[in-house]
């Protein structure tokens, strides 16, 4: 969710459980506009919260003008101080499935996992045990990373990709209408694309390259992971992730608003197919 104007924006996702106390509100007003002009960002939006067991992580993200490249992550216990979190790496990714349970609010917290390997073949095997230590704050980078790609969204015609390759804002972006609105296929998924490789060329030939240029979200597997709802009769649309409970966007139809929060335990929810 935009920076700008987090404290009025902030209320369109309160129906679905997401609030900030007015402190937290005002810390985040002052912290965010100097996170920007420290970092010499285009643009700050502010992530969401992870819940922990003692404390909780506020996330925030800066962009160059290329919304694609340069993203950068920070988090803050208080609102007020950001810690720049490191750059996700596959391997940070694979280790951090490994750590169970929920977040501590500790960012150097150690988390141990413990694998068993067989040295040797036949009757000289032996099992040695190995010791995995995997960081807490690599854990909050990788969990952040994973909710983007799979659930971070805008709507259709928001972002334009220009003959450069940048993803850049759309100023001509009037909102969707409320018919367009009501159709998971005016959604995409804000990440590289992974599915569109995948299309014949007779559907691909009936994509503007300028704007469809992201995975639609009614592709999504398995299907029936999003919930879409309308508000205040049909001023407002929101979207709830049920991959990652949690994660909720919402849009204004006709306007230019629309944002996204996290607030949840950083966990997947793994059994959702079985619950479909």
């Amino acid at each position: 969710m935009d920076a700008e104007g987090l404290h009025l924006n902030i209320d369109y996702v309160g129906s679905s459980g997401v609030v900030l106390s007015p402190e937290q509100k005002a810390a985040l007003q002052t912290s965010l506009v100097i996170l920007q002009n420290e970092n010499k960002f285009h643009k700050v939006y502010f992530w969401g919260k992870i819940v922990g067991v003692k404390e909780d992580y506020f996330v925030a993200q800066g962009f160059d003008k290329d919304e694609f490249a340069g993203r950068k992550t920070f988090y803050s216990k208080d609102c007020i101080h950001w810690g720049l979190l490191p750059p996700a790496t596959k391997m940070m990714r694979d280790q951090s499935k490994l750590a169970k349970g929920r977040f501590t609010g500790d960012p150097s917290y150690e988390y141990e996992h413990v694998e068993t390997k067989k040295v040797g073949e036949g009757e000289d095997a032996t099992e040695e045990e190995e010791t995995l230590t995997i960081k807490e704050e690599d854990r909050l980078a990788s969990v952040i990373t994973e909710i983007d790609e799979d659930v971070r969204i805008v709507p259709r015609a928001a972002f334009i990709k220009t003959p450069t390759g940048q993803v850049i804002s759309n100023r001509s972006f009037e909102g969707l209408s409320v018919s367009e609105a009501a159709k998971l296929c005016n959604y995409f998924h804000f990440r590289e694309p992974q599915l569109i490789s995948e299309k014949s060329i007779l559907q691909r030939a009936s994509l503007d390259k300028a704007i469809d240029f992201m995975d639609s979200v009614e592709e999504d597997i398995p299907r029936g992971s999003w919930s879409l709802q309308f508000e205040r009769g049909s001023g407002l649309v929101t979207l709830r992730s049920l991959l990652w409970q949690g994660y909720v966007f919402c849009h204004v139809p006709g306007q230019r608003k629309f944002g996204s929060v996290y607030f949840g335990t950083g966990e997947k929810n793994l059994d959702l197919p079985f619950m479909l």
